[in-house]
């Protein structure tokens, strides 16, 4: 059975099996479960899992944007154990090279017992992102319903041209490099990753390799209404695994949100509003 047929034809059209052979979920998540990939065995058993998330921007184009996701990043809380780094790269197996979340440390201060300054920075997901007006096919846009940026593997010609865009250098490129355990063919290889709900296992010269990759707020883990569900662990993986509770995630269209009234507590900052971009990551300083 193949757990990652590449997709074809138009972005947001679920793939076909290999060979028309029929998926069975069952059999998936249980067979994740035997390889130790728990979280995605988990992902994938909460339901409609096998339906990419891609949508092409013209069909996206009448859809009412209804939220607004974004973090609100604590630096007081933050201690720059880099758990979040971690967490995201197992979450959506990314390669050497591609981290959709790094933590900066701004140094020590000047007076005697200072601390310094930790951030983790995701893809800041714009309002008016230069990324998407750069690429030039169109391979990267704002999903119109939540705000999330999200780039179409099978689009992407991999110029970068949204690279050199993008002022908060979230993006990166896939040179096709792997960690041990994928380039030695261990059953880690063969566990696909969930982003997008595309479920590509890593080959070479098969997209994602050649194309520019980011952060997606683990789009993957929402449901059909685009929804997150916190509770059940349906969360973005760096939130979820700070150490510090220093992430915070969620809908800033929703006023009980936590985001929502963080932002009316204490004074957010946000990173080169001068471009207006409008970045939607906040940091408490």
């Amino acid at each position: 059975m193949t757990l990652a047929p590449e997709s074809s034809g138009t972005p947001g059209e679920a793939p076909e099996p290999a060979g028309g052979a029929t998926v069975d979920r069952r059999e998936v998540v249980e067979r994740l479960l035997k390889i130790g990939a728990a979280s995605l065995a988990v992902a994938i058993a909460s339901g409609s899992q096998f339906a990419p998330l891609l949508a092409p921007a013209a069909a996206a184009a009448d859809a009412k944007q209804t939220k607004r996701y974004g973090m609100v990043i604590d630096t007081r809380r933050c201690v720059g154990c880099k758990a979040c780094m971690v967490a995201c790269k197992s979450e959506n197996k990314t390669p050497p090279g591609v981290s959709y979340t790094v933590v900066v440390e701004n140094g020590f201060g000047e007076r005697p017992g200072d601390r310094p300054l930790f951030m983790t920075k995701p893809c800041f997901h714009c309002e008016n992102p230069p990324c998407v007006s750069a690429c030039p096919v169109g391979a990267t846009f704002k999903r119109k319903q939540d705000g999330i940026v999200v780039v179409d593997y099978d689009r992407c010609i991999g110029c970068r041209y949204c690279m050199v865009a993008c002022p908060y250098q979230a993006r990166y490129f896939d040179f096709g490099e792997n960690y041990a355990a994928v380039a030695e063919k261990t059953p880690y290889a063969a566990v696909p990753s969930p982003e997008y709900r595309q479920f590509r296992v890593r080959e070479p010269e098969t997209s994602p390799i050649g194309n520019v990759r980011k952060c997606t707020f683990c789009v993957h883990l929402q449901d059909e209404q685009g929804n997150y569900d916190q509770a059940a662990g349906r969360w973005p993986a760096c939130a979820k695994t700070c150490t510090g509770k220093a992430i915070f995630f969620g809908d800033f269209n929703d006023p009980d949100s936590a985001v929502s009234r963080l932002l009316t507590q204490r004074q957010p900052v946000r990173l080169k509003e001068e471009l207006g971009t409008e970045p939607n990551v906040y940091y408490l300083l």
